[in-house]
């Protein structure tokens, strides 16, 4: 999608000119004008999509599996934590943790599983925040509200069993490492994808 903008950009200034000469001699009005130039350009930019096979709705294919997954094994692990599903589940899990969260079912009351959780989305998100070059208002906007939801993650995480808590910072921890690996340059030369004008020789 990155390397597609200057190809679109100068998609974009040819069509507005053609508009343009279209419009005087047609007698089109400002407004009649515009409305041709924006629905040519959607078109363009369906067809430069089609050809990239790069549509922006594939990049959220993996978020509509993702959180009802994440959503699901939370609930499950709940109920395995409070005996809803089984006392002999319940035991286990009471004295299967490690380290200092020996008990999975109880809230983890050093708060490092928490604090942990909330400093590892952080770093997601500054991580997400750092590759754009130029952010619009609705990114920074998302990006606000993305700092938020990881500092609120951190009391609501201290509350719900550690067994919870444990699979939330596994599942970020694994986020992290797909985000730091992807913007490796040997990583990406391997993998065979195409270097932007965001990529950097020293990403870390």
């Amino acid at each position: 999608l990155e390397n597609l903008q200057p190809e679109i950009k100068k998609l974009a200034e040819r069509l507005r000119y053609e508009v343009s000469v279209r419009g005087k001699q047609l007698g089109w009005s400002e407004k009649v004008a515009r409305f041709h130039f924006k629905k040519n350009l959607r078109r363009i930019i369906t067809e430069l999509y089609i050809r990239d096979n790069c549509h922006p709705f594939k990049a959220t294919l993996l978020v509509w599996v993702q959180i009802p997954m994440w959503v699901c094994v939370s609930l499950a692990l709940r109920n395995c934590s409070v005996g809803a599903v089984d006392s002999g589940v319940q035991e286990q899990f009471s004295a299967g943790g490690a380290l200092w969260f020996t008990d999975l079912t109880a809230p983890d009351s050093t708060w490092i599983l928490p604090v942990s959780l909330g400093l590892v989305n952080l770093l997601i998100v500054e991580i997400f925040a750092s590759q754009k070059m130029e952010v619009s208002r609705v990114q920074k906007l998302a990006t606000n509200f993305f700092r938020v939801v990881s500092v609120v993650m951190i009391p609501v995480a201290a509350t719900v069993p550690s067994s919870m808590a444990l699979y939330w910072l596994s599942s970020s921890f694994v986020g992290l490492s797909h985000n730091l690996l992807l913007r490796s340059p040997t990583f990406r030369r391997l993998c065979c994808i195409p270097r932007t004008k965001s990529d950097s020789d020293t990403p870390y």
